[in-house]
């Protein structure tokens, strides 16, 4: 009985040798199991965009829990960031998340170096040198956006085959912030889904020159709507344009699609579709790689641009949300799943394609010709598109 006990405590010690062995080694590699994660907002989550990105933080609280300690700031505009962010460097974030549009998170990052900076992508990086520990990111929404117009396209062809409308009266009108690259690369992605079921489809634009007013949203859906257009879009931050289409529907057929945000409670009976980016796969892994001591883009999957990634449905970055099956024509699910198919296999290059000569807003003199097509996101995560079609696309004054 000695020889069994003395071997019994051997073997013990030798196991207890091995896992202390083994906690130096992860403790020498750097491997945290334990993280402290910000995130700033731009608005609140009572926006669809914020409350899309906010799906990322409940996210990680689910994958992670106790393993995370996660501190939010909201309602931060793009000239109040630097307390925030100091704020929360001083809290001890190991890295921090910021959906904003902020120039200061690049320039303040490298005062901080041992916290990674990850920023919803504003501008075009390529080429562009950036501190270390800075990294931007963004879905490919274009895919989305093209797939949402095939939705649409379904319907509005629905609507010219039961003689509610003539296939002149298949315009579509869009509610824009402002004629920035992304927005303008969005809608012209949403015309060409719709146009690929419907070849007449023309789109009307109105800008609101501000990301977030319920009024003026609304009321620019409610003129398009006045004006004929039978479908509503939009690339703004509020549930104005779907309650415009809702209000409207009891006079007339009209419908909406989303972005960022199902609009299916507020606007049941006209509400078509939504797309949206999916933030959780890029802040699940970059969590995962500092956790592991590794550089984000070796655990992200997507393109990678330096520090700044892009991927579409094929990973999981991009996805639609709530088809409505009592307003949606029937084969819209199949026609849409075969454009994400596509997508997936990594075929691109049909989106913005076309007998179209685009025109830059700010030079007229600077032209696109879409016939050999131009591809999205190619080199960079923030959308670059940024001409407007002729004959098929107006911009309301």
């Amino acid at each position: 009985m000695k020889r069994v006990y003395t071997a019994t405590v051997l073997t013990c010690l030798v196991i207890l040798a091995v896992l202390i062995c083994g906690f130096r080694l992860m403790n020498l590699s750097g491997t945290k199991d334990h993280l402290t994660v910000g995130f700033i907002y731009d608005n609140d989550e009572s926006t669809p965009y914020t409350y899309n990105f906010s799906l990322a933080k409940d996210a990680l609280e689910k994958k992670y829990g106790e393993r995370v300690d996660i501190h939010t700031r909201s309602n931060v505009l793009d000239d109040e960031m630097e307390e925030p962010l100091r704020e929360l460097a001083e809290k001890g974030c190991d890295i921090i998340f910021f959906n904003g549009y902020s120039e200061l998170v690049m320039k303040l990052a490298p005062e901080y170096p041992d916290i990674q900076f990850c920023q919803t992508s504003y501008m075009d990086m390529s080429g562009k040198s950036v501190p270390a520990n800075y990294h931007t990111f963004k879905g490919e929404a274009y895919q989305g956006r093209f797939v949402s117009g095939i939705a649409a396209g379904v319907k509005i062809r629905q609507m010219i085959l039961e003689g509610t409308i003539s296939e002149d009266e298949a315009v579509v009108g869009f509610v824009a912030a402002f004629p920035t690259s992304e927005v303008i690369s969005g809608y012209t992605a949403f015309l060409m889904g719709v146009r690929s079921v419907v070849s007449s489809a023309v789109m009307r634009v109105y800008y609101t020159e501000t990301w977030s007013s319920y009024a003026l949203e609304k009321s620019a859906a409610k003129q398009m709507i006045d004006e004929g257009c039978v479908v509503i879009s939009q690339h703004t931050d509020t549930i104005g344009p779907a309650i415009a289409c809702e209000e409207a529907s009891e006079n007339k057929e009209v419908y909406f699609v989303g972005y960022n945000q199902s609009m299916s409670e507020v606007a049941p009976g006209t509400s078509l579709i939504t797309s949206r980016i999916c933030w959780d796969p890029y802040v699940l892994s970059a969590v995962e790689a500092v956790m592991k001591n590794k550089s984000i883009e070796s655990v992200v999957s997507g393109k990678i641009h330096g520090t700044d990634v892009s991927a579409g449905f094929e990973s999981g970055w991009v996805d639609m949300d709530d088809l409505n099956l009592q307003v949606a024509a029937a084969g819209t699910q199949e026609a849409m799943d075969k454009a994400i198919d596509q997508f997936k296999r990594g075929e691109v290059d049909f989106v913005f394609k076309g007998n179209y000569t685009g025109v830059n807003p700010d030079d007229p003199s600077d032209t696109c010709d879409l016939r050999n097509g131009y591809i999205e996101n190619e080199n960079t995560s923030y959308p670059l598109f940024h001409y407007i079609l002729s004959d098929v696309i107006t911009i309301e004054e």
